[in-house]
């Protein structure tokens, strides 16, 4: 890790974990975290004083970058954001070196930015109540079958889950976002006493929030195995629907200091996921009939 400056730098300071322990935890977790980046737009949440402080959210890479990190120029309204691109360990590093905690992906890669290969379902609770967003993932997991997609999930390392649907990346992203906002909306109409579209937390009534904006365009999400910036160092952590049906992993369950050791045991959990890509043009056609019935 030579190019990790200051490794002694406190990142979590209630838990003593360093620049330097969150450098080794991506250095080791590398073989898994590496195909969740790859060839996606990242956006760094980085925190140059730790948690303790506050962090900021940077997207484009324009100066005081190596020459052979990858970018990808992305336009925007008034111009251009250039991106990095995670390809191998050292580029990980490098982007962990600007204090970045946490990876922020798109739900699409180079060179097909317009068309993704993941449909993202955050489920955000308004208080910290594990068994009943583990209720509301496997409700939603049971909506997203009737529709013929498979799912997969994992830890948000914050409150809830994120359920992801890997598709065959031939669907333009508003068409995308699109369905992802009915399927929102119909699982929310399926339970509204505990479910909701409602952006504002004031508006929410203690309600799980059915978070569907992943997936517009340069909408991003916390990747498989990248450590959030909260007390604990809890990791956004691939799971399994045996074990959330079994209630023995909950949101906050794995963290930096945990997580090698639960890798080593299990692998990844994900992996093959972009392999299982299916074309939304059934589950659309089913998600119409549903919604007129």
């Amino acid at each position: 890790m030579a190019m990790i400056t200051h490794p002694e730098k406190v990142m979590f300071p209630d838990d003593g974990i360093t620049k330097g322990d969150l450098a080794a935890y991506y250095e080791a977790l590398a073989p898994v975290l590496l195909p969740h980046l790859s060839g996606r737009p990242i956006t760094m949440e980085r925190y140059p004083s730790g948690i303790g402080r506050k962090g900021f959210w940077q997207k484009d890479v324009s100066r005081g970058f190596p020459t052979w990190l990858e970018r990808v120029e992305v336009p925007k309204k008034d111009g251009v954001v250039h991106h990095p691109i995670v390809t191998d360990v050292r580029s990980l590093l490098w982007i962990t070196n600007q204090n970045t905690i946490t990876q922020h992906v798109w739900g699409s890669r180079v060179p097909h930015l317009e068309r993704p290969d993941l449909c993202v379902f955050d489920l955000d609770p308004s208080t910290d109540d594990p068994a009943a967003v583990r209720r509301a993932a496997l409700a939603l997991r049971d909506l997203l079958e009737e529709l013929t997609l498979p799912s997969w999930i994992k830890t948000s390392g914050s409150k809830g889950f994120h359920i992801v649907v890997p598709i065959d990346g031939k669907t333009p992203i508003g068409e995308v976002a699109h369905f992802a906002n009915v399927v929102g909306r119909v699982f929310a109409e399926r339970d509204p006493e505990h479910l909701t579209l409602e952006f504002s937390k004031a508006d929410r009534s203690g309600r799980i929030y059915v978070d569907t904006g992943r997936n517009g365009y340069s909408a991003t999400f916390a990747a498989a195995y990248t450590v959030r910036a909260r007390a604990g160092a809890p990791v956004s952590a691939p799971c399994t629907w045996d074990e959330i049906e079994r209630g023995v992993v909950d949101p906050k369950t794995f963290s930096l200091r945990t997580m090698p050791d639960r890798v080593s045991k299990v692998g990844d959990l994900w992996a093959g996921l972009l392999e299982k890509g299916k074309s939304l043009k059934r589950p659309q056609a089913k998600l119409k009939a549903l919604v007129g019935a």
